[in-house]
């Protein structure tokens, strides 16, 4: 191993997802040269980015800060966190700022923030050349337009500048997972095999232990390779654990692309130096031609209402499929005579839990289930169209009967009103990277003064 190694801890998944606190004292007793945490995800859909909102709790975002900040001021180390707010918005950076400088205040830390961020206008985006990834077609610039937010996802440059410009913390916007932790040691200048690819094992933190639960890892970035050690004494990584890793939201196991160009691990070697630590060798980074940022966006589709009822009923379950396709008739009936409404005024879904909600026909069974609740989901223009339809289809949702039966059976709405409104829908309509001459061009770093 070189001696000009960089360590990078990274305490959880995702900011807010809290993590024990000695992990991260461990992590700083092992030298640790900067902190990095993901802050987002698109994992939960398109919401949080059309509507400009975080999924998670202040109170838990802010608890997680207050420990990462007093790390960073005590061992004199950068902190970084992407994505903020779940999906790196301004409104999202903006949002941990706010939280970052109340805990900087109350513990009476004097360190320099940096934001990033990394929201896009449509008209802007509009003049410059922008591909389409499969399997989306060629973009429509009144989707651009249609969209409530666009995001586009550095990578480490942007990130690099604000470190670079001398700040302590640094918040930015829609980032890549693994540029977090690749960003201060390609500063450094650790080679980009292996800093891309530690980046990417250690991106959600446990998750490549034997204990994902246990709290993080510490990367160890040097000229020949990498190790990855987790910080709970008790969790351990093996090769398998590591490696297997790179299956994690990936086409490819042995490659993935970065704006910057790509990460090859197709001849890297796994190797136990114990029973909790791993090394990694052979990893490279193949430069791209062109520089490129992918843009993530979302539009408002509607509104939604819920209603969710259960059945108990044994003989209603042995017919399932017939009391389903007889409710989806009998709702499209009643909604057209007493709405007036027809198929392009409104939609509904509705998802048996415990019989096929989650893989539908993939998973065919044959035996009926001891219990199923019914989810209809409305959507519609207006949040008052979509309450009426769940209204009409009240009734039907507690008493409707399957075609042989001679009596009305009483099923059970799970609430009380049994109409829930969700409010705005939204849904991802960019599967698009934009060229780019130069890596930041996007983006806006701002730092605040000394404190």
């Amino acid at each position: 191993m070189s001696n000009n190694a960089v360590r990078v801890l990274v305490p959880t998944g995702m900011l807010g997802g809290g993590f024990p606190p000695e992990t991260v004292t461990r992590g700083l007793q092992l030298g640790a040269d900067v902190i990095a945490v993901d802050g987002g995800s698109t994992d939960s859909g398109p919401y949080y980015l059309g509507a400009g909102v975080a999924k998670t709790a202040r109170a838990a975002v802010a608890r997680d800060m207050r420990l990462l900040l007093r790390a960073a001021a005590t061992a004199g180390i950068p902190l970084i966190v992407g994505s903020c707010g779940t999906s790196g918005t301004d409104t999202g950076v903006d949002w941990v700022a706010a939280i970052t400088r109340e805990i900087l205040a109350e513990e009476g830390l004097s360190l320099r923030v940096a934001t990033i961020y990394s929201s896009q206008k449509a008209s802007d985006l509009a003049a410059l050349p922008i591909l389409a990834l499969p399997p989306a077609g060629p973009l429509d610039p009144a989707v651009l337009e249609g969209c409530e937010n666009i995001v586009g996802m550095m990578g480490h440059e942007p990130i690099v500048a604000a470190l670079e410009s001398g700040a302590d913390v640094v918040l930015a916007g829609r980032a890549t997972d693994t540029a977090l932790a690749a960003a201060y040691p390609l500063m450094r200048g650790a080679p980009p095999g292996p800093a891309w690819h530690a980046a990417k094992i250690v991106e959600c933190g446990g998750q490549c232990t034997t204990n994902p639960r246990a709290g993080g890892v510490l990367a160890t970035i040097d000229d020949d390779g990498f190790t990855i050690e987790p910080l709970d004494p008790a969790a351990a990584c093996t090769p398998t654990s590591v490696a297997a890793h790179m299956l994690y939201e990936t086409v490819d196991p042995f490659t993935m692309r970065e704006p910057a160009g790509t990460i090859e691990v197709g001849d890297a070697v796994y190797t136990a130096l114990d029973d909790r630590r791993v090394r990694v060798t052979g990893s490279r980074f193949e430069l791209a031609d062109r520089h490129t940022i992918k843009l993530e966006g979302a539009r408002l589709t509607g509104y939604q209402t819920m209603s969710f009822t259960a059945i108990r009923d044994p003989h209603i379950l042995s017919r399932i499929d017939t009391w389903t396709a007889l409710l989806r008739k009998m709702i499209t009936e009643w909604v057209s005579n007493t709405l007036h409404l027809g198929p392009a005024d409104y939609s509904f879904d509705i998802r048996l839990y415990g019989y096929d909600a989650i893989l539908e026909r993939l998973d065919p069974s044959p035996a009926p289930p001891r219990e199923v609740g019914v989810m209809l989901l409305v959507q519609a223009a207006t949040q008052e169209t979509a309450t009426a339809v769940a209204k009409v289809a009240n009734p039907l949702m507690l008493h409707l009967p399957t075609p042989d039966m001679d009596h009305l059976p009483s099923l059970a709405f799970a609430t009380s009103p049994a109409e829930t409104e969700r409010g705005p829908a939204y849904e991802f309509v960019l599967n698009h990277v934009v060229e780019v001459d130069s890596p930041t061009s996007l983006f806006r770093v701002h730092l605040e003064e000394s404190r």
